[in-house]
């Protein structure tokens, strides 16, 4: 009898995350930059893909959170990673990747990254500053360097890379209701890991990405 393995978006629902949603005044350009230029104490929310990949050597990576200045209300940006890619294929993801030694820094890995992989040129982005970083269970060492990103542009994805890029709202991000916790049980029967889910539309937003949102969410609103 063949065994049934569920994807992630198929796993039940545990619980709902319960905090406020953010204020619809701090989701606006200024207020990130003010917040971003004077951050508060605060504290990073657990990351249970860390135990997955406990006693490997990290490798360092960047992403870019692009938050799109639209002219009704801010958006953030994301890709569908490509099917074919031998890590996180199909994958919800930021734009970015590992780093290398002539970047010289991880927001300047982001930037390349991002022009690389969905085309958005570095004129078009004002970096705010950094997360704390994410270390997921692929053995990444992730640091998520937010940005506010300004229209008009055009995307040119590399299909190498990317398969789409689309945007989500960020007040739908940064409300808890939306904030999803899923389980599932170790293949090696070492137990279960938590992670979050952040379904959109025909979206479904997880692991490294939500966990980052999550950061995110608490940054906002400490």
């Amino acid at each position: 009898m063949t065994k049934l393995i569920l994807t992630p978006e198929h796993l039940p629902i545990h619980s709902i995350a319960d905090e406020a949603a953010i204020d619809a005044d701090r989701l606006t350009p200024e207020w990130l930059r003010q917040r971003f230029s004077s951050p508060p104490i605060w504290t990073p929310e657990s990351n249970n893909e860390e135990l997955m990949a406990a006693g490997r050597v990290f490798r360092p990576a960047s992403v870019l959170i692009p938050i799109v200045m639209r002219e009704k209300e801010l958006t953030l940006l994301l890709t569908e990673r490509a099917a074919h890619l031998q890590q996180h294929a199909g994958q919800i993801s930021f734009p970015g990747g590992r780093f290398e030694f002539a970047d010289g820094s991880a927001a300047e890995t982001a930037l390349r990254e991002t022009e690389e992989e969905v085309g958005l040129p570095r004129s078009h982005i004002d970096i705010l500053g950094a997360l704390p970083d994410y270390k997921t269970g692929t053995g990444y060492q992730v640091s998520p360097i937010v940005s506010l990103v300004k229209p008009p542009f055009v995307t040119i994805t590399d299909p190498g890379e990317v398969a789409s890029v689309f945007e989500v709202p960020l007040a739908f991000l940064m409300n808890a209701r939306h904030h999803q916790r899923r389980v599932f049980q170790m293949p090696d029967g070492s137990g279960s890991r938590m992670f979050y889910a952040m379904p959109y539309q025909d979206r479904f937003i997880w692991g490294a990405t939500a966990g980052m949102l999550r950061n995110l969410f608490h940054f906002l609103r400490a």
